[in-house]
């Protein structure tokens, strides 16, 4: 995370993304009609590259390089996409002030307790109490003489597909291939997102 400062010296707390280029690998057709886009991103070595996808790299790739991901995106019904095989997705798709969705894998915690997990309150913190600050209290099997499946425990946390909606393109460098968004997106430096453009 980064900020950045507008025309009128106010201050913006956001995200600054490595956006692309993304290379239109493949598009997938059903009766003339496109209904998935392959797109390829990021360099790996070509001996690194599994073999199914070699051919993709030597055709689209840079000479002795694939790709590090290749992901498909089904489009919307009755929409084409303006796009050719080869074709080269970059920042100059946006516009500064557009808003945006992006989802992404959201850190690894770790076991949590249901404190931080589930936003429990914990146990009184007065006298009479001991060691049960952070404890869930009951859990209310009542007859059923087993856990409920879906109850609110302590358990590993993180590792999950976050999608924040409502974020905006402050601001744009074509020359670095960067976007500036406001407010923060799920996952670690160097975490694989998608950027929807609503």
């Amino acid at each position: 995370m980064s900020q950045i400062f507008d025309e009128s010296g106010k201050v913006i707390a956001g995200t600054v993304v490595l956006a692309g280029p993304v290379i239109v690998t493949k598009l997938k057709t059903e009766n003339e009609t496109i209904k998935a886009i392959q797109v390829g991103y990021g360099e790996r070595k070509l001996k690194n590259v599994a073999k199914p996808q070699r051919t993709i790299a030597k055709k689209y790739g840079k000479d002795g390089f694939g790709f590090t991901y290749l992901k498909e995106f089904s489009t919307k019904k009755g929409v084409l996409p303006e796009v050719q095989l080869g074709d080269s997705i970059d920042v100059s798709t946006f516009a500064e002030g557009d808003t945006v969705e992006v989802s992404a894998i959201s850190k690894g915690k770790g076991f949590q307790g249901v404190v931080k997990r589930h936003g429990f309150k914990g146990g009184r913190r007065s006298h009479g109490q001991k060691h049960s600050e952070r404890e869930p209290g009951s859990i209310g099997a009542g007859g059923k003489q087993k856990v409920l499946k879906g109850l609110r425990m302590g358990g590993r946390m993180g590792g999950d597909r976050i999608t924040v909606r409502n974020l905006k393109v402050v601001k744009i460098d074509q020359a670095g291939n960067q976007l500036f968004i406001s407010g923060a997106i799920p996952g670690r430096k160097g975490t694989l997102i998608e950027i929807v453009s609503r």
